[in-house]
C-alpha cells in the first residue's frame, strides 16, 4: 500500500508587417545582440469596438528560440518563425475573473475533482497497478520549500500533494485567496485554461505568439524587458531572489519569493503585456516536445504560424513515459531563481502535465479579432 501511495505521489511530482519593417527583421536575424524591431505601439481595447483588457500584438516575424549561454538544450537553436497579428490579455487571468467564470457555470477545477485513474496512468511505467481509492482524493501540487539547503537534482524535496489544495486554497485547506483577487489564479489544469476560454471567447496561445508576444519588439533580449537583468537595480519581475535566501529554502530568515504578486505589478513590455515572464507560469495550446525546436530550425524558410508538435515528447524526466501527455507552460513564476531555474526569460519553455494543478501555474488568453483601425490604416 505505501509503496503504491509513493509511485502515485511521484506521478503528481512531476505535477503582416510592412516591407520596410520584414527588411530590418533580416538585417537583425544576423545578430544575436538585442535591438528593438521596430519601435512598437501600444493598443489596449476599449472593450466596445475592440476586446477590453487586452493589447494588440502586430503581425511580424521574430527569432525564435535562442543560441545564448544561458539557453538550454530544448531551446536552440533560434529560428525564424512569422506570426499573424492577435489580442492578447494585458495580464494573467485573476483570482476575481475566474471566480466569475465559475459563478456563472458551476464548473468544477480538475484539483476539486478525484483524480482519474487514467489521466494518471499514462504518467507512469507500464504495469504500475491502480492505486486504492483513499489515495485517489482531490486536490493539487504545492510548493513547500525545505528547512535547509538540499541537493536540487530531486524536486520532490519542496513539491507535496496536498488534499483540498485547489484554486481558491493554492496552499491546501489552511489557504485563502482573500484579499487576493487581483492576483494570478493558480492550480488550474490546462483542462481548466481550456474551458474559461470557451467561456471567454478566447483560446490559449500557441507557443510561438506566445514568445513572439513576450518578446515585446525586442529581437533575442534575455529577458522581456532587455538584457540587463534588473536595470537601475530595480527587479523587473516575480522571481526568487537568491540574494536574499537560497532555493528551495523557506524559514523566517530566507529570502525569495514564496507567492504571487498582484498582476500588473512591474512595467509593462514594448506591447503593452504585463508579467509576461515571472509570477506565475502559463498554459500554451502546444503538446511539449523537447526537441520540436530543432525540427522546426530544420525547415526551410520562415514557419509562418506554427501550432507545434503532433505529439508530446520529453526524454528528460525520469520514471515518466517519454510520449506522456504534457503541454508547453512558458514564462517562469515567482520559484525561478538562478541555481535552478531561469525561466524567467523568454525563450525558456517547459512541458507539464496537463491534468496536474501546481501552485505556480496560471495563464493567460489572446482573441482573433480585426485590428485596430489605426493600426490597419497604416499598413
Amino acid at each position: 500500500m505505501a509503496s503504491i501511495k509513493l509511485l502515485y505521489r511521484k506521478r503528481l511530482w512531476v505535477a503582416v508587417a510592412t516591407l520596410g519593417f520584414l527588411v530590418a527583421t533580416a538585417v537583425l536575424w544576423q545578430s544575436p545582440s538585442s535591438r528593438p524591431l521596430a519601435k512598437p505601439v501600444v493598443v489596449v481595447g476599449d472593450g466596445v469596438s475592440t476586446p477590453a483588457d487586452m493589447v494588440w500584438v502586430p503581425p511580424g516575424a521574430f527569432q525564435m528560440g535562442s543560441d545564448s549561454k544561458l539557453a538550454q538544450p530544448n531551446e536552440r537553436p533560434a529560428h525564424v518563425v512569422r506570426v499573424k497579428g492577435f489580442w492578447m490579455d494585458i495580464a494573467h487571468v485573476t483570482n476575481d475573473q475566474f471566480d466569475k467564470f465559475q459563478r456563472d457555470t458551476n464548473y468544477v477545477t480538475t484539483a476539486e475533482k478525484k483524480p482519474d485513474w487514467e489521466t494518471i496512468r499514462v504518467q507512469l511505467p507500464p504495469g504500475i497497478p491502480r492505486p486504492p481509492d483513499d489515495v485517489l482524493v482531490a486536490g493539487a501540487m504545492v510548493f513547500v520549500g525545505t528547512k535547509g539547503p538540499v541537493n536540487l537534482n530531486d524536486y520532490s524535496q519542496w513539491w507535496r500533494y496536498v488534499p483540498g489544495a485547489n484554486w481558491r486554497h493554492p496552499q491546501g485547506p489552511g489557504s485563502s485567496i482573500e484579499g487576493k483577487g487581483d492576483h494570478p489564479v493558480v492550480q488550474v489544469s490546462y483542462e481548466d485554461a481550456q474551458a474559461y476560454a470557451a467561456w471567454a471567447g478566447k483560446r490559449l496561445p500557441t507557443e510561438a505568439e506566445w514568445e513572439y508576444a513576450a518578446r515585446g519588439g525586442l529581437e533575442q533580449a534575455t529577458y522581456v524587458w532587455g538584457d540587463e537583468l534588473m536595470p537601475d537595480g530595480q527587479p523587473m519581475a516575480n522571481y526568487w531572489d537568491e540574494r536574499q535566501g537560497r532555493f528551495p529554502v523557506v524559514s523566517p530568515k530566507a529570502g525569495g519569493a514564496e507567492g504571487t504578486l498582484p498582476a500588473k505589478t512591474f512595467p509593462p513590455n514594448g506591447y503593452g503585456l504585463h508579467d509576461m515572464t515571472g509570477n506565475a507560469w502559463q498554459w500554451v495550446a502546444d503538446w511539449y516536445s523537447a526537441d520540436y525546436f530543432r525540427q522546426q530550425a530544420a525547415a526551410k524558410g520562415p514557419l509562418n504560424d506554427p501550432k507545434g508538435p503532433a505529439k508530446a515528447f520529453d526524454p528528460s524526466d525520469p520514471g515518466v513515459p517519454v510520449d506522456a501527455p504534457k503541454r508547453v507552460i512558458r514564462g517562469g513564476s515567482f520559484l525561478c531563481n538562478e541555481s535552478y531555474c531561469l525561466s524567467y526569460r523568454p525563450s525558456a519553455r517547459r512541458g507539464s502535465d496537463p491534468y496536474s494543478p501546481m501552485s505556480h501555474v496560471g495563464f493567460r488568453l489572446v482573441k482573433d479579432a480585426p485590428a485596430p483601425t489605426a493600426i490597419m490604416s497604416t499598413r
